[in-house]
């Protein structure tokens, strides 16, 4: 499908009511629904009033979409999606997912917070995560959220459930993006120039020794290090000198711009569009936009429930829907070519053999395309039978 005819502009994927409850928009589940290329899915987070929208939009090729607002009001609730052709991957859809500014007071419900880093991480094939000024144990503690995902996501379910778990987190997170804005200082560590990722990972490093202070320091950037281990960074520089400007960036054209700034934005926008990969379930399976809506339903359904999110779990109930839909686009496919030998009528019994096995392989080979993770064969045979 081409995205950009279906989606002019963003919209609501999951709305957040003010009860803390989530709701899946129909809207943007029916444009997923209509999606059957891959998605590369890149959500940003961040504390609220980051200039999170206008990055999404740039990665959409855009001047505006994602409402940037110029107030110290939210302007982003809950999550919204766009949805583009994919710049460097042909026939592959790149999916925008703007998250609810984290830490809006006005909001005051921090597990809400939680649970909307969660989806993102979930969601998505890239994690952006976008923050002010440098990375200090300010900014780390900011990103508290880390910390709680072993709380908030299962990987396996409770009957499979051992030890160490959460060592297996790594193989089905995003890959993790850091963005500072506003960055004013020199990129120097003891004097010597260093890279943006060499400062992020000096930002990380661990204090030796123990104590309460020590660990309360070392616990978010223990958890980065492990949930991501791959981890880039972006250093941005103001993007206007003047004040008034800063609340206009979505009006503003390049030449307004600082040059160093707009070179940067094009830095990180080539560098998403070569790296972010295909979204995948847990054992491989490529994620398409119909997928993806129903991961997102599976999610907040849980949620909503009061339970945490299992990885397999999610997959499991993914298949079994995937699978149901596979054996009656299969059947479709064998009545379909059945009803026109009815329509030759009288044939050969050698014949109609014939024509029931070409139709049959026809209709296997259109479930195979569709199925996965029947292992134990239980729909295929579903099929035979039918």
């Amino acid at each position: 499908m081409s995205c950009s005819k279906y989606m002019p502009a963003p919209v609501c994927l999951i709305e957040n009511y003010e009860n803390g409850k989530l709701h899946v928009k129909k809207e943007a589940k029916d444009i997923l629904d209509a999606i059957n290329e891959p998605v590369v899915v890149v959500s940003v987070v961040g504390l609220y009033r980051t200039g999170k929208s206008y990055l999404m939009n740039r990665l959409a090729g855009q001047q505006s979409g994602f409402a940037l607002g110029s107030t110290i009001e939210s302007k982003t609730k809950g999550i919204w999606m766009w949805c583009v052709p994919h710049p460097n991957k042909k026939g592959h859809t790149l999916v925008l997912l703007d998250t609810e500014g984290l830490g809006d007071v006005a909001k005051g419900d921090s597990k809400n917070d939680s649970w909307i880093f969660c989806l993102a991480v979930l969601l998505s094939s890239t994690l952006v995560y976008n923050s002010r000024g440098t990375i200090d144990n300010t900014a780390v503690e900011k990103l508290h959220y880390v910390a709680e995902l072993a709380e908030n996501i299962k990987i396996k379910s409770a009957e499979d459930e051992e030890e160490g778990e959460d060592s297996d987190f790594v193989m089905f997170f995003p890959s993790f993006t850091w963005v500072v804005r506003d960055f004013t200082l020199d990129l120097e560590i003891d004097g010597k120039k260093v890279t943006d990722d060499d400062y992020l990972e000096f930002a990380l490093n661990l204090k030796k020794g123990l104590g309460r202070k020590i660990n309360d320091y070392n616990l978010p950037r223990e958890c980065i290090k492990r949930y991501f281990p791959s981890r880039k960074c972006f250093v941005f520089p103001f993007p206007v000198t003047s004040q008034e400007d800063m609340t206009r960036l979505e009006i503003l054209q390049d030449q307004d711009l600082a040059q160093q700034f707009l070179e940067v934005t094009k830095h990180f926008c080539d560098h998403l569009f070569v790296n972010s990969a295909v979204k995948r379930l847990k054992g491989g399976h490529i994620v398409t936009g119909q997928l993806l809506g129903r991961l997102v339903e599976i999610y907040v359904d849980k949620i909503n429930s009061g339970e945490v999110p299992c990885l397999d779990n999610a997959v499991v109930v993914l298949a079994n829907q995937e699978n149901q839909a596979a054996v009656q686009e299969a059947l479709k496919v064998y009545q379909r070519g059945m009803e026109e030998v009815k329509n030759m009528l009288p044939i050969s019994i050698e014949y109609l053999t014939c024509e029931h096995q070409k139709f049959s392989r026809l209709a296997t080979s259109e479930f195979m395309k569709r199925s996965f993770k029947d292992e134990k064969t239980e729909y295929l045979k579903k099929l035979e039978v039918s």
